[in-house]
């Protein structure tokens, strides 16, 4: 059932994603080589509690049954998505999705940010812009009367067009009160099929994109999925809401932006 959500409510998770987003512009301050994720977790944790807030990764099932270990999930290089914050120091040329969710006053804010440590090759950083640029013509294909097919088909049609894989087995989401609602919003698609935008809809978009193959594999952990290739895998964030017939960005990159520079 997809819950639709009142003007209050909007606001309600706007201040969650705000939230999200400054934890991920205090990781962008201290990303770099020789620091773990580890380390990169601790920091988000508190950040989070420190205001307010819980950070809903934490404890959160996966299919099997396994709580998730920490915060934030940490994928690097050619993790997708999942990756579980370790004693690893990030290495120069190193590329790392910092996925992030917290809740706040019973509403969730869900957001992810790919990273550069050091010096990233050209060839990664056109896939991580390449991905970001897909997330934001996702974007924009959220108008009230269209169909979620409408998002997939525009971010498949950018990346593919440039030679890039789409991961099909990990999907965007509907979002509120929990973490993840109806509808789901693949990547790949169909213009005109699917569920109706509609006013009051919040949904969380999030392109995962691949360097060579999107054939991916989960690791023992049951959490960390990585490319079957071993090339890298980059992955942008944005929880959205419609209204007034129109796509309003929740989250943000902004003060990320403004601490990185222009990298891609």
């Amino acid at each position: 059932m997809i819950f639709l959500k009142t003007e209050d409510e909007i606001e309600l998770m706007r201040a969650a994603n705000l939230l999200v987003a400054a934890t991920l512009a205090e990781i962008a301050r201290v990303i770099r080589p020789g620091v773990t994720t580890k380390e990169l977790d601790r920091l988000a944790e508190d950040f989070i509690r420190g205001h307010g807030a819980v950070p809903t990764f934490k404890g959160f099932p996966n299919p099997y049954g396994w709580p998730f270990p920490a915060s934030i999930c940490t994928s690097v290089n050619d993790e997708v998505v999942h990756g579980i914050p370790n004693d690893r120091p990030l290495q120069d040329g190193d590329v790392v999705s910092v996925d992030c969710g917290a809740q706040l006053a019973g509403y969730n804010g869900d957001s992810c940010y790919t990273f550069c440590v050091g010096n990233v090759s050209e060839e990664v950083r056109l896939l991580l812009r390449t991905t970001k640029e897909a997330l934001y013509k996702g974007i924009d294909a959220v108008v009230a009367g269209r169909r979620i097919g409408d998002i997939g088909y525009a971010v498949q049609r950018h990346c593919e067009s440039k030679g890039y894989g789409v991961v099909k087995e990990f999907v965007g989401h509907g979002i509120g009160k929990e973490m993840h609602e109806d509808p789901q919003v693949p990547n790949y698609g169909k213009r005109g099929e699917g569920p109706m935008i509609k006013n009051g809809l919040c949904i969380a978009i999030e392109p995962m994109i691949t360097l060579g193959s999107p054939q991916i594999g989960m690791m023992p952990d049951k959490w960390t999925v990585k490319t079957m290739d071993g090339k890298c895998a980059a992955h942008f964030e944005h929880t959205v809401a419609v209204h007034q017939g129109k796509v309003d960005i929740l989250s943000s990159f902004e003060e990320i932006e403004e601490i990185e520079g222009k990298l891609y």
